[in-house]
């Protein structure tokens, strides 16, 4: 049964999406091998993770296998095994200064590859030997300092601009496995960047969800744009309001109960009254008077 939607529900849905261009990517150097980061300086790692310019959310996606014979005619795809993607991209802004990018991700692979090893045999070789050969370290587990991959920390955060929801995928046990050309010319000049692959075991994503905010609008208070600050007329000044009282002093005077006039503040008496006192209009006869009771 189709529904209807409002303008608010379509903003709500439709015109607040992701974007691209807010992420923060973590590279732990700290936890990485001495013969590594025997190159990096007190400020190298935020400039490292502020200069990556582009990179990619990884993906997963689940090995199945086919079931026939369960049920007549129907072919079913079962999962046995959830398959992570065999690497991760990631574009750094190479400084001018250090050319800091291409460096650290160059000495990373070469410590992988044993070429700054020392030969146990004491022999003496230089990558510039015609015989020269290299042995390629273990990768280590979490506790192995001298293993090359970083078990943890590897971290990319997709946040938006209000700060309020995230995603982090930390990667466990990644290392670089290349670097990709980097062109120069002397044509007009751009920008050199440093495309680095890293593969890595899986990731773990740490979700940061803040809760949806009130939809209730509470009850305002309405109030006149303008407030009357004239004065009331003479006449309606002077009106009489009846205020009920038990207590209140007549024209003589005297205190009774009954009505109180607000005009005069005096106590209002019955017709009845009026009559027999001859306050209004002519005098009453004394035969009438009997009649009234007196």
């Amino acid at each position: 049964m189709p529904s209807s939607k409002t303008i608010a529900d379509l903003k709500t849905k439709f015109l607040k999406p992701a974007l691209t261009s807010h992420y923060e990517v973590d590279i732990p150097l700290g936890s990485l091998p001495p013969g590594v980061t025997n190159i990096v300086g007190s400020l190298d790692q935020a400039d490292l993770n502020l200069s990556c310019m582009e990179t990619s959310l990884p993906g997963s996606s689940l090995a199945t296998f086919e079931v026939k014979n369960d049920y007549t005619g129907v072919t079913e795809r079962l999962a046995h095994r959830r398959m992570y993607d065999d690497r991760i991209d990631f574009t750094f802004l190479v400084d001018a200064e250090k050319y800091f990018a291409i460096r650290i991700f160059e000495k990373w692979m070469r410590y992988i590859a044993g070429e700054d090893a020392d030969r146990q045999d004491g022999e003496v070789q230089t990558t510039l030997d015609s015989n020269y050969h290299y042995r390629v370290r273990y990768p280590g587990t979490g506790s192995d300092t001298t293993g090359y991959r970083c078990m943890r920390g590897l971290k990319i955060t997709k946040f938006e601009k209000d700060m309020l929801n995230s995603l982090t995928y930390e990667f466990v046990g990644a290392y670089p496995i290349s670097i990709s050309s980097m062109p120069v010319s002397y044509e007009a000049s751009s920008l050199l960047k440093c495309t680095v692959s890293m593969s890595y075991l899986r990731y773990v994503m740490t979700e940061l969800i803040s809760p949806a905010p009130a939809t209730t609008i509470p009850p305002q208070s309405t109030k006149a744009d303008e407030e009357n600050t004239q004065e009331l007329p003479v006449a309606q000044q002077n009106a009489s309001d009846v205020i009920q009282s038990t207590s209140g002093r007549d024209a003589n005077g005297n205190f009774g109960s009954g009505n109180i006039d607000s005009a005069t503040g005096e106590l209002m008496i019955t017709t009845e009254e009026q009559l027999y006192n001859a306050n209004v209009g002519d005098k009453v006869s004394p035969a009438l008077m009997e009649q009234l009771g007196t």
